[in-house]
C-alpha cells in the first residue's frame, strides 16, 4: 500500500537539516496564499481560541524562584519545624538535677603544678517560697523577668538571638525568663552551647505545663548564684546580711537582686570600683517595682541603700591565698574564658602563672620591711596601713607574684587589683613617653628630650591650655630652670603639668592606654592635672603599663593563666599577641630618666635590689598612698602603701604611721621593692638595660645662655640660665621640724657623701639644710642631712644629687614641713 501523500505546503524531511532549520516559520505570501504565520501543529483550528503563549524567564530573573516554588519551600520547612517541634518534645524529659546542685570545688594550682588553694564547697539551704517576704521576691521579678506570672514558659524571640549571639562569636546570654534561668541552674549547667540551648527550651516548655508558677520561682530562687560562694536566696542573705531570709527588707532584697545579673562585680564590698554600676542596677530594681505596682512612690524615696557586710572568707583562702584566687577568678570572668556561674560549678584545675618562690618572697619582704614594724596598739595610724603589689615578666606578660593584703580572711579588698587610690608621680613617665612618640615641643618650639630646659617654680601657671592650672610641687619648692631629667629625679610637678600640656593632654592618654591603662579608669580625664597621677588605676595595671615600658614599648597582655581543665576538656585561654605599643626609641628614652631617678633621684633605695633599675616614686594627695614602680630588665614590680579606715573602709591619710611624719614612695614602698627584688632574682647576673635613646638623649648639650629673667617675665618651659646650674635640691622650707630616720633615708649619700650618718638621726633636725650641711666637707658626718642644699652645693659629686633626691620624697623636705593636700 502506497504511502499518502503529504498535506499541501509540507516541506519534505531532510535527515541532514538541523532542527532549528526545520521549525516551520512564517510564511511570506505568494499567489494564493494569505498573508500570515503558517499553520504549525497546535495551532488553533477554526473554531478553537488561540492559547496565549508563556514567556520565557531570562537574564538574572531565571536564578529567582517562582512563587509556587517559595510556597511549597514555606511549607515545607513549616512541616519539617513543626515535626522537629513534636519530635523535641517527645524526646527531649525533664533530667534529674545537675552535678550545680551539689558543685564541686575548683583547684588553684601554682606555675610548677603544686596546689595554691580550693575555693571552697558549695554553701546552699533551701527554703520554701513561704518563707521568702513578698516583696523579695517581687524585687527578683523586677530584676530578671517582670511579666513571669503572665507569659509563658519561654521566650522564641531572645532564645534565637541568644543562640544567633553563639554562633555568630558576638557574646553569650543567658534564657530570657525565669523559667528557662531555672532549667539551666538546675537541670543544665551554664555552657553557652546551641545544643544546651535547645535542651533548655523543651525542658522549660515541658515544665511550665507541668510544673506551677510559685514551684519554678521557688527552684530558681533556690539555685540561683549569688555570689560569696553563696548558692539560693538563704545562703545569699547570711552572706551579705547576716540574717535569715525571712527578715531581709525591700532594700535588701532589692540589692541581692542585682547580683543574680553580675554576682561578682556588683558586690560593692569587695569591689569598691563596681559601687556606681551596682547602684544603678539597684535603683533599676526599686523603680520596676514601681511601675509594676509592688511597690509605692513613697516607699521608694524613702528606700536607702543597703551596705552588705564584709566578706567572710573560706578558712582554706587565708593568707594570700584569697588574694589570689579572687585575681585569677576576675580574670578568667573579665576576659570572657567562663562567666560566674559557670565558674562557680566547679571542677575546674586552674594553673596559674603565679611563681611559688617569688610568691613567698614578695610576702616576706612586705612583712619585714613592713608589717613587722606596725604596732597599732601603740600608734592609731598603723591601723590604717595596707600595702598591695604586683610583680610582672615583661617578656611574657605573666603575673609571677602577687601581694593583697596582709590576710583575705581579715583585710577582704584586694589591694593589687582596686581602683580607689590615686597613682601620683608614677603616672608622670608616660607623659614623658607621649613627649617623644609624638615628637612634642615645648612653647617656644624646643624639642623635648631628657636635656630639655623648663621653669621648675612652685605655683607656675601653665601656659597654652584652656584650663588655668597652677600646680604646687612636693613641699611648695620652687626649682627654677631645670631639666627634664632632673624634674623626673626630683617629681617636680610644675615641669610636668607644662610638659602635658605641650605634649596634649589627649595625646598622654592615649600614650597612657596604649602602655596599659584601661581608658575607663576613674578620675582619667584629660587635663594639665593628670601629669600629676590624679588617675585612680590599679596596682595591676600600673605593673603592665611600666611592662610596656620594660619590653622597649612591646605591651605582651597580662595573664593569670596557664592552663584551665575540666576532666578531660581544656579550656580556650585568649590571645595574647604582643603590640607595639610605643616606639622603642619613646619607651628606652623613658627608661633612661627612670634609671636617673633610681641612682640619684628620690628612688635610691632600690639599689639595695644589687640589680640595675629604673623606677619611679609617687605620693598621692593628702598622703593617702605612696608609690614605687620599677622595673630591671626582667621583672617589673609596682609597691603601693594604702591608708584605709578598718571600720569605715575610707580611705585615710598615712600621717604619722610607723613613726614617721610621711610615708613616701621612695621609702617603704622602695625598700620592699628592693628587697623583693633581690630574692626574686637570686642567682641571676645582674643585667644592663639595652637603650636606643631619641636623638639628643644620650649626651647633654651646652646649656643655652640667656639673660635672667624673672618668672613672671616668661612663660613656663621657655626660660634657660645663664649659666650651667648645678644640681637643684629643695630649699629648706619654714617651720621645720624633726624628719625623724626619713632625712635622707638610711642610706644618705650612700656612703659617699655624708657616709653612714648621713641622713639619720641628725637628717632633717633644725641642723639639716642649713649651712653646715656639708660645709667645706660636703658629705662628711653633718653632709647631707636632710638633703641641705649647702652640702649639695658645696660638697663635692659625692653624696650631693643622691642624698638629696632621696630625702626629697620621703624624708628630707617631708619632714621638714607641714601635710599638705598637693600630690608628689
Amino acid at each position: 500500500m502506497s504511502d499518502q501523500s503529504p498535506p499541501p505546503g509540507w516541506t519534505p524531511r531532510d535527515p541532514d537539516t538541523p532542527d532549528e532549520q526545520r521549525r516551520p516559520r512564517a510564511q511570506e505570501p505568494g499567489p494564493g496564499r494569505p498573508a500570515g504565520p503558517a499553520a504549525t501543529a497546535g495551532s488553533p483550528g477554526p473554531g478553537r481560541p488561540a492559547k496565549k503563549a508563556r514567556r520565557k524567564r531570562t537574564g538574572w530573573r531565571r536564578l529567582l524562584p517562582t512563587w509556587r516554588m517559595a510556597l511549597g519551600a514555606v511549607l515545607l520547612l513549616a512541616l519539617l519545624l513543626g515535626g522537629a517541634l513534636v519530635a523535641g518534645y517527645l524526646l527531649v524529659d525533664i533530667p534529674p538535677a545537675n552535678a550545680a546542685a551539689t558543685a564541686q570545688s575548683n583547684v588553684y594550682l601554682y606555675s610548677d603544678g603544686s596546689q595554691l588553694a580550693r575555693d571552697g564547697e558549695v554553701n546552699r539551704v533551701n527554703v520554701p517560697l513561704s518563707q521568702i517576704p513578698r516583696t523579695v521576691q517581687e524585687a527578683v521579678l523586677a530584676a530578671e523577668d517582670r511579666d513571669f506570672y503572665s507569659e509563658r514558659a519561654v521566650d522564641p524571640k531572645a532564645m534565637l538571638r541568644a543562640a544567633w549571639n553563639t554562633a555568630t562569636g558576638k557574646g553569650t546570654q543567658s534564657g530570657s525568663t525565669i523559667t528557662q534561668q531555672y532549667v539551666k541552674n538546675y537541670y543544665l549547667g551554664q555552657e553557652q552551647t546551641i545544643k544546651r540551648k535547645v535542651k533548655e527550651f523543651f525542658i522549660a516548655i515541658k515544665l511550665g505545663r507541668e510544673k506551677s508558677k510559685a514551684y519554678i520561682l521557688e527552684g530558681y530562687l533556690n539555685t540561683s548564684y549569688f555570689g560569696r560562694n553563696a548558692y539560693g536566696i538563704q545562703a545569699a542573705s547570711q552572706a551579705y546580711y547576716g540574717k535569715d531570709v525571712a527578715t531581709l527588707t525591700t532594700a535588701e532584697g532589692a540589692y541581692l537582686s542585682t547580683l543574680l545579673n553580675s554576682p561578682s562585680a556588683f558586690d560593692v564590698v569587695s569591689h569598691p570600683q563596681s559601687r556606681p554600676r551596682a547602684l544603678a542596677r539597684w535603683n533599676y530594681v526599686l523603680d520596676g517595682m514601681v511601675k509594676q505596682g509592688w511597690l509605692s512612690a513613697a516607699e521608694r524615696a524613702a528606700t536607702q541603700f543597703p551596705e552588705p557586710g564584709k566578706v567572710r572568707a573560706a578558712a582554706g583562702l587565708s593568707g594570700q591565698r584569697g588574694y589570689l584566687v579572687e585575681a585569677v577568678k576576675d580574670y578568667i570572668t573579665e576576659n570572657g574564658i567562663l562567666d560566674d556561674k559557670t565558674l562557680a560549678e566547679g571542677g575546674y584545675r586552674i594553673t596559674t602563672t603565679i611563681d611559688r618562690r617569688r610568691q613567698n618572697a614578695f610576702v616576706e619582704a612586705v612583712d619585714n620591711q613592713m608589717t613587722a614594724k606596725l604596732d597599732p596598739a601603740k600608734r592609731k595610724a598603723d591601723r590604717v596601713v595596707r600595702a598591695g603589689g604586683v610583680s610582672i615578666d615583661p617578656a611574657t606578660g605573666k603575673v609571677v607574684a602577687l601581694y593583697g593584703g596582709i590576710d583575705y580572711t581579715k583585710q577582704y579588698v584586694n589591694n593589687a587589683t582596686r581602683h580607689d587610690y590615686q597613682v601620683a608621680s608614677t603616672f608622670k613617665p608616660f607623659v614623658f613617653a607621649a613627649a617623644v612618640e609624638n615628637d612634642s615641643r615645648t612653647q617656644d618650639g624646643r624639642r623635648i628630650t631628657p636635656h630639655t630646659y623648663y621653669n621648675g617654680d612652685n605655683k607656675r601657671p601653665v601656659v597654652g591650655g584652656r584650663i588655668r592650672f597652677a600646680p604646687e610641687n612636693e613641699g611648695q619648692v620652687s626649682y627654677g630652670n631645670i631639666t627634664v631629667n632632673t624634674a623626673t629625679d626630683l617629681s617636680v610637678n610644675a615641669v610636668y603639668a607644662q610638659m602635658a600640656v605641650d605634649v596634649g593632654t589627649l595625646k598622654v592618654k592615649e600614650t597612657a592606654v596604649a602602655l596599659g591603662i584601661p581608658e575607663n579608669t576613674p578620675n582619667f580625664d584629660p587635663g594639665p592635672a593628670m601629669a600629676l597621677g590624679t588617675m585612680q588605676a590599679s596596682v595591676l595595671d600600673m605593673t603592665q603599663a611600666y611592662a610596656t615600658l620594660a619590653d622597649h614599648g612591646r605591651r605582651t597582655p597580662h595573664t593569670f593563666l596557664e592552663k584551665i581543665a575540666k576532666e578531660d576538656d581544656t579550656i580556650a585561654l585568649p590571645e595574647r599577641t604582643p603590640t607595639q605599643a610605643v616606639s622603642r626609641e619613646a619607651a628606652d628614652t623613658t627608661t633612661s630618666m627612670l634609671v636617673s631617678v633610681v641612682d640619684n633621684g628620690t628612688g635610691t633605695a632600690a639599689l639595695a635590689a644589687g640589680h640595675p633599675a629604673a623606677g619611679k616614686t609617687g605620693t598621692g594627695e593628702l598622703d593617702r598612698s605612696a608609690w614605687f614602680a620599677a622595673y630591671t630588665p626582667d621583672l617589673v614590680t609596682v609597691v603601693a602603701m594604702m591608708g584605709q579606715d578598718p571600720d569605715t573602709g575610707a580611705l585615710q591619710s598615712l600621717y604619722g604611721a610607723l613613726g614617721e611624719s610621711r610615708i613616701g614612695g621612695g621609702g617603704y614602698p622602695a625598700r620592699i621593692w628592693a628587697a623583693y627584688t633581690k630574692t626574686a632574682l637570686e642567682g641571676t647576673d645582674p643585667v644592663d638595660f639595652d637603650l636606643e635613646l631619641q636623638p639628643g638623649a644620650a649626651q647633654p648639650p651646652p646649656p643655652p645662655s640667656f639673660e635672667s629673667e624673672s618668672p613672671e617675665e616668661t612663660a613656663p618651659g621657655e626660660r634657660t640660665p645663664t649659666s650651667s646650674p648645678g644640681r637643684p635640691t629643695r630649699p629648706n622650707p619654714p617651720n621645720p621640724t624633726d624628719g625623724q630616720d626619713q632625712g635622707g633615708q638610711d642610706n644618705g649619700g650612700r656612703n659617699q657623701g655624708g657616709q653612714n650618718n648621713g641622713g639619720q638621726n641628725n637628717g632633717g633636725q633644725d641642723n639639716g639644710g642649713q649651712t653646715q650641711g656639708g660645709q667645706d666637707n660636703g658629705g662628711t658626718t653633718q653632709g647631707d642631712q636632710g638633703g641641705a642644699s649647702a652640702g649639695n652645693q658645696a660638697g663635692t659629686s659625692q653624696g650631693t644629687s643622691q642624698g638629696a633626691a632621696q630625702g626629697a620624697d620621703a624624708g628630707a623636705v617631708g619632714g621638714l614641713r607641714p601635710p599638705s593636700a598637693f600630690l608628689e
